[in-house]
């Protein structure tokens, strides 16, 4: 079969796979001609199921919370609005945390999309390029009336998720199987999430400290980044946070602001 006759029977046979409601396309025929609706049902499930299974994959936090039929019945009405558009697997799954934030039967645990999205950022982090962290002695190295035009390049493996909620421990609690206590839900707790070397890790950033971290990572001098973190909390540690995020591995080289 040429090429283009290729492209023109997937775009004839892909459309109704996510969607039941649709009838199976009139190319597809079974053996002799016979009517092929049986198979395409039979692959349009497999499709779907598969689909649910990765977005589970990634999101393994968010099922443990849910249960596995709340989760994957929620991931089944995701996977039929939105169509993969990356061959990767791994890649899917990324409008998940956004479609929970608005599915209509997760509203009383209005915390669960904040949860998915540092899974989403934790699975992000360990498919990021390689790359050496900055090391402290690095910026030690610099002149302290250096310091404030300091600018530092992100690490490709470092992000942020910000919440409303305590998202960062409930993220901790439920991406293993051991039991453990309430959990008051109402706390905000941003997020740092990183790869400096081969494990991903997870902290919790202090007040002030995802203000401070993603100012820097958005290319601010450090002394601005230092001001807007002291704007959003007066009792912020400028010192033990850069060394909290250098240490995290959050930032890969010194950009600009290094006189040598």
């Amino acid at each position: 079969m040429p090429p283009e006759q290729d492209l023109s029977f997937a775009a004839t046979f892909a459309p109704a796979l996510l969607d039941p409601a649709r009838g199976v396309p009139a190319a597809v025929t079974g053996p002799n001609g016979k009517a092929g609706g049986k198979r395409y049902d039979v692959y349009r499930n497999n499709v779907t199921v598969s689909l649910i299974d990765a977005v589970a994959a990634i999101y393994p936090a968010v099922q443990r919370i849910t249960g596995p039929d709340f989760f994957r019945a929620m991931a089944r009405f995701h996977v039929r609005q939105t169509p993969p558009t990356s061959p990767l697997l791994f890649d899917y799954g990324r409008d998940f945390p956004a479609f929970i934030e608005a599915y209509e039967h997760a509203q009383t645990m209005p915390w669960l999309a904040d949860v998915a999205r540092i899974e989403r950022a934790w699975l992000d982090a360990y498919h990021a390029r390689d790359a050496a962290p900055l090391a402290p002695a690095q910026l030690s190295a610099v002149a302290p009336d250096q310091l404030a035009d300091l600018v530092l390049a992100p690490h490709p493996a470092a992000h942020i998720v910000r919440s409303r909620f305590s998202a960062v421990t409930i993220f901790a609690a439920n991406r293993d199987t051991a039991p453990f206590e309430h959990i008051d839900a109402s706390t905000p707790e941003d997020a740092l999430i990183t790869r400096a070397e081969f494990d991903v890790t997870v902290r919790h950033l202090p007040p002030g400290g995802a203000v401070f971290a993603t100012g820097l990572m958005s290319g601010q001098p450090l002394g601005e980044a230092a001001v807007s973190a002291l704007e959003a909390s007066p009792g912020f540690d400028i010192a033990s946070n850069i060394a909290g995020l250098i240490e995290a591995g959050a930032f890969s080289s010194i950009a600009s602001g290094d006189p040598r």
